[in-house]
């Protein structure tokens, strides 16, 4: 067993989960990771789990399911889903895939149909049990970054090992109190003058409690705040679709307009998948200065220190957002060139860097 799948088991069980004895635990993983999800097991039995589901899963299961389920079986609620979500105390995902695009292929209807129907599973499992979502280094996410596999598994391991979970929470304190003191977040860089409020929702300190690795503070936004234009720095990807220089324009919160030099008509289609899907779920600020570079995951490119990530679609209830949405996308503006974030009248963090203690 290598030692740093052995560590990160733990500090997924320990940490995050917090697994006690008589708990009931989901585990769902990628067929690659069968290595970690069996370290995990081994720790979630000693711990005393009473019951533990493990399931594999791999992108072919989707794929089949997209090309080959009628419309009545893509609205057809799930209820041994609902079931089992609703019986279990935790649950963790562990993503380790060996195809990125296996999905885009798919029509983005489909996927946002099937998206909507199970939303209130989705919504019991992440307001209602303990949750973690995490990755295992593979070529095919390797390749995705430009490294040699090698490479990868180095920055992957790294990037959850090499943390101290505890006094990172306690770093990003100071930057979760000024987010609750403050009314007006504007943000300011290439092709970007956005601003919103956030007065009245509730920051959320993340220190692997729910991502690993992990690294920011997020709140919800005043539902019709936002106005103004951003243009993200990095490809938004969705369900294995790249979207390229995304630019978006608000209005009193709401997407009026949403351009991409690729996939443009894709993104407005997930864009309309329903009500909330226009509106901002939440913001969050990218605070890990450990994760330098863009990876094509989500999972560590919203956590780059200086950069900031606008969720579209549902909010977090913690944070008091009334979004309500199948839809939660995180895209990315990277504030380290040239870059500006200001609360209230106040310069806060300058070209990455933070201006505030």
């Amino acid at each position: 067993m290598d030692l740093r799948i052995q560590k990160q088991a733990d500090i997924l069980v320990n940490h995050s989960l917090k697994v006690k004895k008589g708990e009931r635990v989901v585990v769902i993983s990628d067929f690659e990771a069968q290595t970690l999800a069996l370290e995990v097991y081994r720790l979630l039995i000693k711990n005393g789990a009473y019951e533990v589901r493990v399931k594999f899963d791999s992108y072919e299961f989707a794929k089949a399911y997209f090309e080959n389920a009628s419309q009545e079986q893509i609205k057809y609620f799930p209820k041994i889903e609902e079931f089992e979500t609703k019986n279990v105390d935790c649950y963790l995902r562990i993503s380790a895939p060996t195809n990125t695009r296996a999905l885009s292929g798919i029509d983005a209807q489909k996927i946002s149909e099937r998206a909507s129907v199970t939303r209130t599973i989705s919504d019991y499992r992440v307001e209602k049990t303990r949750w973690v979502i995490t990755q295992y280094p593979t070529e095919a996410q390797a390749q995705e970054a430009d490294m040699s596999l090698t490479d990868y598994e180095e920055f992957v391991f790294s990037a959850i090992n090499n943390v101290d979970w505890k006094k990172m929470w306690k770093d990003q304190e100071n930057l979760r109190r000024l987010m609750d003191r403050t009314d007006k977040v504007r943000i300011v860089g290439e092709n970007s003058d956005l601003t919103l409020h956030i007065k009245g929702r509730r920051a959320e300190n993340c220190a692997g409690e729910f991502n690993m690795p992990d690294g920011e503070v997020f709140t919800s936004v005043v539902e019709d705040s936002a106005n103004g234009f951003i243009t993200y720095s990095f490809p938004a990807i969705f369900m294995g679709r790249e979207f390229h220089n995304v630019r978006l324009e608000f209005k009193n919160g709401k997407v009026i307009e949403a351009l991409a030099d690729k996939n443009e008509e894709d993104l407005n289609k997930i864009l309309d998948m329903d009500r909330g899907a226009r509106f901002i779920g939440e913001l969050g600020i990218g605070n890990n200065y450990a994760i330098k570079r863009y990876t094509k995951n989500i999972l560590f490119d919203e956590k780059i220190g200086g950069t900031v990530h606008i969720a579209l679609g549902k909010g977090y209830k913690k944070t008091l957002s009334r979004n309500v949405s199948a839809l939660h996308w995180d895209m990315i503006k990277d504030l380290r060139n040239d870059g500006e974030l200001w609360f209230d009248k106040k310069l806060v963090q300058k070209n990455g860097v933070w201006k505030i203690t």
